[in-house]
């Protein structure tokens, strides 16, 4: 996996930026900020080929912000 060395445009990566962007939002109002969030796409022979699928790459994070991810799903799902 790389970082995003496709066209900004491709619609997969649209499609990752904008659930990134909304993961990120939602995080944020919940009190979460994950340190690292980008977009990673397979490796490709031809770098201007359209991705075929993008991933959010949530990064890595400490366990206290872990744990405040855990008690907002949990919050969420007894909502």
């Amino acid at each position: 996996m790389t970082p995003m060395p496709h066209a900004p445009h491709s619609p997969k990566i649209r499609e990752a930026l904008e659930a990134r962007d909304a993961l990120a939002t939602a995080l944020t109002r919940a009190g979460v900020q994950l340190p690292a969030m980008d977009i990673r796409t397979p490796w490709a022979d031809d770098r201007k080929a359209e991705a075929q699928y993008a991933l959010v790459h949530l990064g890595v994070c400490s366990a206290p912000v872990a744990l405040m991810l855990a008690d907002v799903i949990t919050k969420g799902i007894a909502g």
